[in-house]
């Protein structure tokens, strides 16, 4: 048998990207030449993707601000001081904060994926944003003139749009990214604010068939910036429940950094249903030793004691770099994880 084996994300950016980012915030450089070297980091890439193996490639997020801010790369209403997100090690980022209305993205993810579809005949994924993530950019305190309400209607627009013309461009799948469902219990421990967002993503899932929604996926992590976590004490028991209750038929959850995955695995079991396939994480980004794949193979194995193996698959826990200024894994480091997923899933679909 053959199991699935799938990227989350991010990958490192190269350094002269990196350099590049910094002269074009500067005024430096121009769009042009920013886009130049994007599609430099991208063609490469691509190519170190293929030269793992693996069957299903990702642009890596090169050309991303961030997996979460990119819709809102080129508005002007916004202001810097938006919801804050604290991680363990100290460090926090902050969301922007929408001060006038109608909310509309401006950028769709189709633009990344297009330019990486022209690069490569292999199938590419597409990462997005859930509509859950962008709600926290609408202030506490309301906009005059523009009620939240009529924001979340014109967030469903905007989100539903990004995975449609995603699938339309051709993307063998699409990943939305639901890091702050985990994140959601901490700030709520009562967990109305983890409804709200599920009912808000299947605001956006519902528009879509059941033939679209099996090429829909989920990703699940505590979150995964500089080394550090933001929710990784917050327990899955709280969170899995709720999210296959999601209408997706892909789910990407983190569990090679799990103190306790046969426990994290039982519970999946407990919730997944017919129609949906799991993928779990079997390496950990954050680690700075590359697992062997053996290793991949074990964990896989593993999880099959639990899951029916012809609804399993495997991927990284989260991104790699998932805001563009993240340095803290090499690109080296990131690939050579991968090439062991890729290897240690194969391993294990010849064991099974």
């Amino acid at each position: 048998m053959t199991l699935p084996t799938e990227p989350i994300g991010s990958i490192p950016r190269p350094a002269y990207l990196l350099d590049g980012l910094g002269a074009f915030d500067a005024g430096r450089i121009d769009g042009a030449a920013l886009a130049e070297l994007e599609s430099r980091a991208l063609a490469d890439t691509l190519s170190r993707f293929e030269e793992t193996g693996s069957p299903i490639l990702s642009d890596g997020e090169q050309g991303k601000p961030s997996f979460a801010t990119y819709p809102l790369a080129g508005l002007s209403a916004l202001a810097p001081d938006g919801a804050v997100i604290p991680f363990a090690d100290g460090h926090t980022r902050q969301l922007p904060r929408l001060t006038a209305g109608p909310f509309r993205y401006a950028t769709h993810a189709d633009s990344y994926l297009t330019r990486a579809k022209a690069l490569t005949d292999r199938p590419v994924k597409q990462a997005v944003i859930a509509a859950s993530a962008l709600s926290l950019i609408y202030p506490a305190g309301g906009i005059d003139g523009y009620p939240r309400e009529q924001f979340l209607a014109d967030l469903v627009d905007g989100a539903e749009a990004d995975i449609r013309r995603s699938l339309d461009a051709g993307a063998d799948s699409v990943q939305i990214d639901f890091t702050e469902g985990r994140l959601s219990l901490k700030l709520d421990p009562s967990g109305g604010l983890l409804r709200q967002f599920v009912d808000l993503n299947n605001a956006v899932l519902d528009r879509f068939t059941a033939e679209d929604r099996a090429k829909i996926g989920v990703h699940t992590c505590p979150g995964g910036d500089q080394d550090s976590v933001h929710s990784a004490d917050v327990d899955y028991a709280d969170l899995l429940p709720a999210l296959f209750e999601l209408t997706a038929g892909k789910f990407f959850v983190q569990l090679a950094s799990e103190p306790e995955p046969e426990r994290v695995l039982r519970i999946i079991a407990a919730h997944l249903k017919a129609d949906q396939r799991v993928f779990v994480g079997v390496i950990d980004p954050i680690d700075p030793r590359v697992e062997t794949p053996e290793e991949v193979r074990d964990r896989v194995l593993t999880a099959a004691k639990h899951l029916p193996a012809d609804r399993l698959g495997t991927c990284d826990d989260c991104g790699y770099s998932p805001f563009a200024d993240d340095t803290s894994t090499s690109r080296d480091l990131a690939f050579a994880k991968i090439a062991a997923r890729v290897e240690g899933t194969r391993l294990a679909a010849d064991q099974l």
